[in-house]
């Protein structure tokens, strides 16, 4: 299968030899977001909380670069410099993810990147696309086509 590397300016750039994401097939793969600020590349406020909600940002801007966002994410990565901060981790998860939730592992580290607090990293899995004249038509036009089939 082919390789697509995805990049955006909406997320901070690699800062090291890797793709903010590649994708194949329908999987995309999410390389690690610290809560650098896209613009300035500046890591966030010294606030824990502050730096959880904009890895969240990073990730949800790749994810949409990919062509999906973070309620197709099937696996995420947790990454924290103390784990007594988990729970500000799930309170920011429950805004940005509806239920189901996807697979996580938190896995407390000794550093990161920049002096970051959390980094993130996630595989997201996209809707295959229907083949036919129908899928360009449309979802409605789908299901009308499927109606008027069954009506045959």
């Amino acid at each position: 299968m082919k390789r697509q590397i995805i990049t955006t300016t909406e997320a901070p750039k690699a800062i090291g030899t890797y793709s903010q994401a590649v994708k194949v097939g329908d999987t995309a793969y999410l390389s690690g977001q610290i809560a650098l600020d896209p613009v300035s590349g500046e890591l966030v406020g010294g606030e824990v909380g502050a730096q959880i909600e904009q890895v969240f940002r990073n990730l949800a801007a790749v994810a949409k670069a990919a062509g999906g966002s973070l309620a197709d994410v099937v696996k995420l990565n947790v990454f924290l410099t103390d784990l007594k901060n988990f729970p500000l981790v799930n309170e920011t998860m429950a805004r940005h993810f509806k239920e189901p939730y996807p697979a996580r592992a938190a896995i407390g580290v000794a550093a990161l990147p920049r002096g970051g607090q959390v980094e993130m990293d996630a595989v997201m899995v996209l809707a295959r696309p229907a083949k036919g004249k129908a899928h360009r038509r449309g979802a409605e036009a789908q299901r009308k086509a499927r109606v008027k089939k069954k009506k045959r």
